[in-house]
């Protein structure tokens, strides 16, 4: 599946598109009529992410990295500029496991654990770095516990790395942040970044980004329960071989 850029394209009426005849067994009159409607509502909702993402990839250039960041790597000390290997893009987490936490967050871990099997693949289009407060062995003992095999991990705790693009307090908590970055003829820019959180929240929702990151919440979106309001995930399950 490739990028298009629908915005130029004269697209058939959603309406048009969702006009199924009953596929499942049992299922009646009602639900079809119901479910072609949501169909409709869905097939406008994937343009508007197409809309939308065209409208990111079109940024103007943004502002140049201040410095190149030093980290400390699973393998010894490490450049935010050799973070993108082979690339020319290199995507970095902010994983919530600052010094003060004697865990890591679980909603980070989730999402953490989510990307990690299918690192081997976005390892073949972009860089991605995963990066904590942490010491770098604090780091890699949790990534060995969780079994994680494809992540990279770094240690920003001897940069400000943290509090110019995650909006943290050195002496407080943690922030999660996910940030894209380019590299051009030896320059190294700051492209996009999540920026949706608690202050663009709508009442009574997660402040989620748009489109969600988490395959988690994405899956749960679609039962009949969705995420819920009471329930969030956890580093541990009793009874759950890992």
């Amino acid at each position: 599946m490739t990028d298009v850029d629908t915005s130029a394209q004269t697209l058939k009426p959603a309406r048009q598109l969702a006009g199924q005849p009953p596929r499942f067994p049992g299922e009646s009159a009602d639900y079809r009529r119901a479910r072609n409607d949501l169909l409709a509502e869905e097939i406008e909702l994937r343009r508007h992410i197409e809309r939308v993402a065209v409208q990111r990839r079109a940024l103007p250039p943004g502002g140049v990295v201040p410095e190149d960041y030093r980290f400390d790597g699973e393998t010894g000390p490490v450049t935010l500029s050799e973070m993108f290997g082979e690339h020319d893009t290199l995507i970095t987490y902010n994983w919530m496991y600052g010094p003060q936490r004697a865990r890591p967050c679980p909603m980070c871990t989730s999402l953490l654990s989510a990307y990690d099997g299918e690192m081997p693949d976005i390892l073949q289009r972009v860089a991605f770095a995963v990066i904590g407060r942490s010491p770098i062995e604090k780091l890699v003992a949790f990534k060995k516990e969780r079994g994680w095999r494809y992540l990279r991990l770094y240690s920003s705790g001897g940069n400000t790395f943290n509090r110019d693009y995650a909006a943290e307090d050195p002496a407080g908590d943690d922030n999660p942040a996910l940030n894209v970055f380019t590299r051009s003829n030896g320059t190294v820019r700051h492209f996009w970044a999540e920026e949706m959180g608690p202050a663009s929240a709508d009442a009574g929702q997660d402040p989620r980004g748009a489109p969600d990151p988490m395959p988690l919440w994405t899956l749960l979106d679609m039962t009949p329960g969705g995420r819920g309001t009471d329930w969030y995930p956890r580093l541990d399950y009793p009874n759950v071989p890992r």
